[in-house]
């Protein structure tokens, strides 16, 4: 391992050599989950102080449920929820009430786009798309029915419900394809949001049985190709996005699982590496910088990987260059900037690793849980609690709390960015704040 880290002391510069491969987004100011290059990285400035009645602009009420994170292109936010069929509400009968009170029937629900206006906060649209039946297996209690973050790519939107269904449409809202042939037994719900890469939309099938990647062809909708996972592991399920970036100037996908991370070539679906590791239920998404990947093992007790992206086959014992397990996030996804990686656990604590030694520059406990994911603008790190309250930092130099900023709502979406301001999704509504 200290060959490895030697190999990598002088390349702070390798990260904006080998650029981040990016969706065609000429209209989208917020294409994917953590933004254009799916790092949660943007350069700001944005605001810092907010309340329940400052600096918001729109406060829109939604319907149904749903943890995806907004997207946004052309003035409109795209976002997903599982809205309950009213018909599929759990009634009792007179005999029934006077009994002890009943674990209520599971309901049925519509799987839709919504569509917002971004000036405005005006719900334009709702498109149902899928149909969730009574028979559904159940969620963890964290998640929701519509938690993978949609994918805007040109003119196009994609939309994935995990084993429930996939679907493209344009962004006016009508249906160009519709996918729902791809179901599976699932482990606490769906999660795990897709990317899209040239034609190819691709994304984890990590359920209770099964463990693959899938890409679906843009254009059809249909099977383009599926690579195993193929590793010994006794809980399939877990819950990532893909990362995509360039490694001498070829693409890479990168995506854990559980027990494995792979690197794999978006366009054929090929096995380039793979990593083994102890872990499961993986969802922070990996980022790429300073010419290292970097990877979250998830549970039960999480790492953190450093991993050369160089290698071929079964890298484990060569292209691992750090790991730690100080104060490391199962939930939220991690922010690399200036050399310098920051993860956020779960419980709050806020760590700085110098992203080629693994050295902790700094560690502060924030307070609260937290499943969002970061965003960093400028110098200022966001962190959003479960509670809804925002911890702004300045990390310029020593990690300085800026603002805490308390809308009172449950918060388990991550941020979107467009024009200046930050929109928020919360249990109940979607905010702007400007």
């Amino acid at each position: 391992m200290r060959d490895l880290l030697n190999r990598f002391a002088g390349l702070s510069l390798l990260s904006t050599a080998l650029m981040t491969a990016l969706p065609s987004t000429s209209m989208a100011q917020w294409p994917q989950f953590r933004g254009p290059h799916g790092d949660g990285v943007v350069a700001g400035p944005l605001p810092t102080q907010w309340s329940q009645d400052e600096s918001v602009q729109w406060r829109t009420e939604l319907p149904g449920e749903g943890w995806s994170s907004p997207v946004v292109a052309g003035g409109t936010v795209y976002l997903t929820a599982a809205i309950k069929r009213e018909d599929s509400a759990t009634e009792k009968t007179a005999e029934e009430e006077e009994d002890a009170p009943r674990k209520p029937k599971p309901a049925a629900y519509d799987l839709s786009v919504l569509m917002v206006d971004e000036a405005t906060g005006a719900l334009t649209k709702r498109i149902d798309l899928f149909v969730q039946s009574t028979q559904a297996a159940r969620i963890h209690k964290k998640n929701s029915h519509a938690s993978p973050t949609p994918v805007i790519d040109g003119q196009r939107l994609y939309v994935h419900f995990g084993h429930q269904g996939t679907a493209c449409l344009d962004l006016a809202g009508n249906v160009i394809w519709e996918n729902d042939s791809l179901g599976y037994k699932p482990v606490h719900g769906n999660g795990g949001t897709p990317v899209v890469v040239g034609d190819r939309m691709i994304f984890s099938r990590d359920g209770a049985k099964i463990s693959e990647v899938t890409a679906l062809d843009t254009k059809t909708g249909q099977i383009a190709w599926q690579c195993q996972r193929d590793v010994e592991a006794p809980r399939h399920f877990s819950f990532c996005t893909p990362a995509v970036f360039e490694v001498a100037g070829k693409q890479q996908l990168v995506l854990p699982g559980s027990n494995v991370v792979q690197g794999i070539e978006p366009k054929t679906g090929q096995e380039i590496w793979r990593v083994q590791y102890e872990g499961y239920s993986v969802v922070p998404r990996p980022i790429y910088h300073a010419g290292l990947v970097f990877v979250s093992t998830g549970y039960d007790r999480a790492s953190l990987l450093a991993i050369d992206p160089t290698g071929e086959g079964d890298v484990t014992d060569s292209h691992v260059v750090w790991q730690t397990d100080t104060s490391i996030a199962k939930t939220p996804s991690m922010i690399g900037y200036k050399g310098k990686i920051y993860q956020l656990s779960d419980n709050g604590i806020a760590v700085c690793f110098d992203a080629k030694t693994g050295d902790m520059e700094w560690k502060e406990r924030i307070g609260g849980n937290f499943s969002t994911s970061l965003l960093l603008a400028g110098d200022h790190l966001y962190m959003t609690s479960e509670a809804g309250v925002t911890t702004v930092m300045n990390i310029a130099g020593e990690p300085e709390e800026v603002a805490e900023n308390d809308l009172d709502e449950r918060t388990l979406a991550s941020f979107a960015v467009s024009h200046g301001g930050l929109l928020v999704r919360t249990a109940d509504a979607l905010y702007r704040i400007q």
